[in-house]
């Protein structure tokens, strides 16, 4: 059996409207890139039934598998149970709204090849978002979280990712994956000190095309910088 080179890790919640076409999109990427890869969908038992609708779409498709949590919920778990049920060599993870441009996964994939963790970043040469204000805000506190913890990356909030599953094996996962988007700021935070490479590679976030953000954008932030702090001060070890 082939080795799979790449498990794409799809966290969802009532998007039903997104899921299909960004299975589908991500597929012909890798497709044409010769590129052997698994998509594992994690639904929270989304009302609007998008877990169901991976299920039946995909029932004769063994590399894309959708999970359904009839229990737990949260990004962050969603995102863990997809690690826990992966096999590929390299792990990414992505949203499900398209603000993760599925064209990106190859270039992750490449530099993934010389470093351990590849963040796709808005605030790099050729990355940015088309809500500008949005943008400002998000590059201000990008650049607090790096000066605070020196992360070596430029998007501390990115969520878009590629790391070696070798290496996402030795970080706790009990100490990084629960809550929300503050999740990724705890794993690039163990990445570093355990002494991980990284490497950024440009990423545009377009404005969501169907459906609502789950994201309460104060509330968001003020997990993050909560986040930040307790890893600054050492509460998270």
């Amino acid at each position: 059996m082939s080795t799979i080179e790449v498990s794409v890790i799809l966290p969802t919640y009532n998007e039903v409207g997104n899921i299909v076409n960004l299975i589908d999109a991500i597929r012909k990427v890798l497709d044409n890139k010769r590129i052997r890869y698994e998509i594992i969908v994690v639904d929270d038992n989304s009302p609007d039934k998008t877990g169901l609708l991976v299920q039946k779409n995909y029932v004769k498709q063994p590399s894309i598998r959708g999970i359904i949590r009839k229990k737990e919920r949260g990004l962050a778990t969603a995102i863990r149970r997809g690690i826990e049920q992966s096999v590929g060599e390299v792990i990414i993870v992505m949203d499900t709204d398209f603000n993760h441009d599925p064209t990106v996964l190859p270039k992750l994939l490449q530099r993934s090849k010389k470093f351990d963790v590849v963040v796709g970043s808005r605030f790099i040469k050729g990355g940015g978002m088309a809500n500008k204000l949005r943008e400002k805000f998000s590059m201000l506190f990008n650049v607090w979280v790096h000066l605070l913890l020196g992360v070596p990356v430029h998007d501390c909030l990115s969520g878009f990712f590629a790391i070696k599953q070798d290496k996402l094996e030795q970080i706790p996962f009990d100490k990084v994956f629960w809550g929300y988007g503050d999740y990724f700021i705890r794993l690039l935070y163990f990445a570093k000190i355990h002494g991980y490479t990284f490497a950024e590679v440009p990423s545009f976030y377009k404005n969501r095309e169907y459906g609502e953000s789950k994201s309460k954008f104060i509330q968001m932030f003020k997990d993050y910088a909560y986040t930040a702090i307790q890893l600054r001060l050492g509460k998270i070890q």
